[in-house]
């Protein structure tokens, strides 16, 4: 994907859009988009690119993994909404915890793909979020072509208290900073 397609997906955000020549982003290359038709509207996406620890022998994304990448995606979007994690824990002394995980692959990612994995609020309760998350493939070889979708999930994750581990209220400022 080159720099004007990314500049075009992120118009209107205020982006800063790291290109594949860059390297692989860091936390200021975090990128909000919007306008793809395959990144979920109003979402969060993170850029990341696989890596050999990533892969199996094959050079194949271990399935597993994909649960790293939408962690990393979603604590970095709790972080672009001014949540960040450690810094609740001490404030508040809860914590979110994954309590449901679904996934479904679709397609393979591979050794040195750039992908963008996203995080979407699909759902928020008193006590637990439902996210959703894609991770998608950008196409270095093609300026026009969409990313193609490679694995979704649905994530919920539960509020707790962090010493007793019991379910807890998450609490308001949270739920406001997420609406």
């Amino acid at each position: 994907m080159t720099q004007s397609k990314l500049t075009a997906l992120s118009h209107g955000t205020g982006a800063t859009v790291r290109n594949a020549e860059q390297g692989p982003p860091r936390s200021e290359g975090i990128v909000p988009l919007g306008g793809s038709d395959a990144v979920a509207q109003g979402g969060f996406t993170f850029p990341m690119r696989v890596y050999w620890e990533d892969t199996d022998t094959g050079g194949v994304v271990f399935y597993a993994n994909y649960l790293k990448f939408f962690e990393r995606a979603r604590t970095e979007w709790l972080r672009s909404l001014g949540i960040a994690q450690q810094k609740l824990r001490e404030q508040t002394g809860g914590i979110f915890v994954v309590t449901s995980a679904q996934l479904e692959y679709l397609h393979p990612a591979r050794l040195d793909d750039q992908l963008f994995v996203t995080a979407s609020l699909k759902s928020a309760g008193r006590a637990s979020l439902t996210i959703e998350q894609q991770a998608l493939l950008v196409h270095s070889d093609s300026h026009a072509q969409e990313p193609t979708l490679l694995c979704t999930g649905s994530i919920r994750i539960g509020w707790v208290d962090g010493k007793t581990m019991r379910p807890a209220r998450i609490p308001n400022h949270i739920l406001e900073q997420l609406s």
